[in-house]
């Protein structure tokens, strides 16, 4: 499993996760609101925590910076060395 999601993106993930964990705990897990909240934290929490999303996978998306190669296959060299 490869990671798609930089730094910012985990950071995103994690204050929308504790917002909405926030938002369900008074809701109560007794409701659909409540468990609907809750799925939508673990996975933003989860999702922030291992560095991978299956949707931005699906989709072809990655904000993790990859390393720049050039036409030597070398990473981070200058194509004039």
């Amino acid at each position: 499993m490869t990671r798609n999601l930089n730094k910012t993106d985990r950071i995103v993930r994690t204050g929308l996760g504790a917002i909405l964990l926030a938002f369900a705990v008074p809701v109560g897990v007794a409701s659909i609101t409540g468990v609907v909240l809750s799925v939508l934290a673990a996975v933003m929490l989860g999702t922030a925590a291992i560095g991978f999303c299956p949707l931005y996978l699906a989709l072809g998306i990655s904000t993790f910076p990859t390393p720049h190669r050039t036409r030597g296959g070398h990473v981070g060299a200058s194509a004039s060395s």
